[in-house]
């Protein structure tokens, strides 16, 4: 079984061996001098420039203490990002051809994707333009059959024996409270159609048959917009850092996941995919290369049984494109993980989808998630204890990559052969026999 090491050098030939184990105290509290200065912030050379993001922005020594982004030795830079930690996607288009004829072709999905105070702007003046519209349309009928003449008025229609279109119209704010009585059938029974006028008729059934449209229409835009996937998202977390540590003896990244409400996301599953620069045997430079990641969490694979928060690895293994890379390189290196949790909505039944991403400075090495989850016997329940979800502890970690980890397991594991057993067992064997 391999041993987790808490301080290493790393070593590229099998005779270095011998130099490594007459020099272990001083190797030892070089490694004990260095690990401290790499935690106060502070650098002496330049391949140790890298240093704990969290340590650089809440150090009481540290040398860039207020900056996120500054690191001895290099300079102040903003970071860049795709998604950002609320899962908003950080993507601005230009240059779309037509872009306003298909937005208006699609309008259901445009109005949902609006901002609400756009929502709730049109969801008013689409029935506030309608009611002065057909008020318009009303008016003009009540005009042109001679309704608003002096004689024809409601107070002289019983002496002149007039049959108006609409009985109680005088004029055009009559008209519109009308309009609003039939678009929404409203019915006070005082203002009402008469047969008089054909065309008063078509156009009570009209205005009738669009009201209860136009109503049906804005009331499901207003219950996508309450119901849709994003709105569940903003209940499901993700850790604040991704934390690097061992896990069984191989370097694992990990980040936690946690979901705030009592119903539960069904077929909850996670995926993660690194975002960097990549160049092809061609000469192409590919600044936005996706890479897939493998994770898990336990046994369980990328599918979770989601009923508290959990924590997601990702094993640095030979296949996974972290593999190559150490404490320093992954605090100088430019790429982002973006990680995804999908699922079903319990209550509701539909999809929804949580984003998130860590930059390299976001990514603590040397850090392991702290439990959250503890059994209350007073309660007789598991208790989940979110005001720790983001607190991570300091461990023993090799500050070399995973696969300079690995070369140094192998020379372990060439000390251990059955020749180099026999001989020990025999030097110890004839010192017992000298010594008796």
């Amino acid at each position: 079984m391999q041993v987790p090491l808490s301080d290493v050098q790393v070593l590229h030939d099998p005779a270095d061996v011998e130099t490594v184990a007459g020099d272990k105290e001083e190797t030892f509290a070089h490694m004990k001098e260095w690990k401290r200065q790499y935690m106060r912030g502070i650098s002496h050379t330049p391949s140790q420039a890298g240093v704990y993001y969290e340590a650089l922005k809440g150090s009481s020594h540290s040398l860039a203490k207020g900056s996120r982004n500054f690191r001895p030795g290099s300079m102040r830079r903003i970071r860049r990002r795709a998604v950002f930690k609320n899962g908003d996607c950080n993507v601005v288009q230009k240059h779309l051809q037509r872009r306003r004829v298909r937005f208006l072709q699609d309008m259901y999905t445009t109005m949902v994707d609006w901002q609400w105070r756009w929502t709730l702007l049109a969801f008013a003046l689409s029935f506030i333009l309608s009611w002065l519209f057909f008020a318009l349309i009303w008016w003009l009928i009540i005009y042109t059959h001679g309704d608003l003449e002096e004689l024809h008025l409601p107070d002289n229609q019983e002496e002149s024996g007039w049959a108006p279109c609409v009985s109680a119209i005088d004029g055009f704010t009559s008209c519109f409270l009308f309009s609003i009585e039939t678009q929404h059938t409203i019915g006070y029974g005082v203002r009402t159609t008469s047969p008089e006028c054909p065309e008063a008729i078509f156009m009570m059934c009209f205005q009738s048959i669009y009201g209860v449209m136009s109503s049906a229409f804005m009331a499901g835009i207003v219950f996508a917009k309450m119901t849709r996937a994003k709105q569940r998202a903003q209940t499901l977390l993700f850790s604040k850092h991704a934390v690097i540590c061992q896990r069984d003896g191989c370097l694992s990244l990990m980040f936690r996941v946690g979901d705030m409400r009592k119903s539960h996301i069904i077929g909850a599953g996670v995926r993660a995919q690194l975002i960097r620069t990549r160049s092809t045997k061609e000469g192409e430079v590919m600044t936005q290369y996706f890479t897939e990641l493998e994770i898990g969490t336990d046994d369980s694979g990328s599918d979770l049984f989601f009923i508290w928060p959990m924590v997601i690895e990702h094993k640095i293994d030979e296949n996974s494109p972290l593999y190559n890379m150490n404490a320093t390189d992954m605090l100088q290196d430019k790429f982002e993980i973006v990680v995804i949790l999908e699922g079903t909505v319990e209550s509701t039944g539909q999809s929804t989808q949580a984003r998130s991403s860590y930059i390299n400075t976001e990514i603590l090495w040397g850090h392991r998630f702290d439990p959250v989850v503890l059994y209350n016997k007073d309660l007789q329940a598991y208790e989940i204890d979110y005001g720790r979800f983001n607190e991570t502890t300091q461990v023993d970690t090799p500050l070399c990559s995973a696969r300079e980890l690995n070369e140094i397991y192998k020379i372990q594991e060439g000390f251990r052969t059955p020749e180099t057993t026999f001989t020990m067992r025999q030097l110890s064997h004839n010192h017992s026999d000298q010594a008796s």
